[in-house]
């Protein structure tokens, strides 16, 4: 178990905070819109693929299914009314958020990162339109959901420039 926590789950949930701290530090968004960003990315990568393999319904099909899977992502990246700035109050809240699913979620992000390992082999089907399809499905998986579930649980960056100082001077105005 060492073994696991030691060289696989905390160089990842590493990378995912160096990940969120480039995001903040090149765009200024939160850290929460890396993940439906990484997820539209793949999706569109998905749709340039599917045209270039498949045609005719199934290529309707794999469109129309793409579209559904980006809806979330889409809804989560819009603007809203009560939506704020990433403040200090919002990177309190996202770190409380990711040390709970630190500590409680690792056994559910190993799994699902060796479920993700696993499953682009254990696709096969009957005719090639098919296995096509469910190997779309399964890249979908494989690079979406052991991304967000790290994501989610790695250590988001401070407020502002991401530096230490930065971080100091919204702790001493908010308190």
């Amino acid at each position: 178990m060492e073994f696991l926590n030691r060289y696989i789950d905390l160089p990842l949930l590493r990378g995912g905070s160096a990940a969120m701290r480039m995001w903040h530090k090149q765009t200024g968004h939160s850290p929460q819109k890396l993940s439906p960003s990484w997820s539209l990315v793949v999706i569109l990568v998905l749709m340039s693929a599917s045209g270039l393999l498949l045609n005719g319904p199934v290529y309707v099909f794999a469109i129309g299914a793409l579209i559904m899977l980006s809806v979330p992502s889409l809804r989560s990246l819009l603007p809203s009314r009560t939506e704020r700035n990433y403040d200090m109050r919002s990177y309190q809240a996202l770190a409380a958020a990711a040390t709970r699913k630190r500590e409680a979620e690792w056994a559910i992000r190993l799994t699902v990162l060796f479920t993700a390992i696993i499953f682009p082999f254990c696709v096969s089907a009957g005719d090639e339109t098919a296995g096509l399809f469910l190997l779309g499905a399964s890249l979908w998986f494989v690079l979406t959901a052991p991304v967000k579930m790290y994501l989610d649980a790695a250590e988001p960056p401070p407020p502002g420039s991401g530096s230490r100082q930065a971080w100091l001077k919204q702790a001493a105005r908010s308190a």
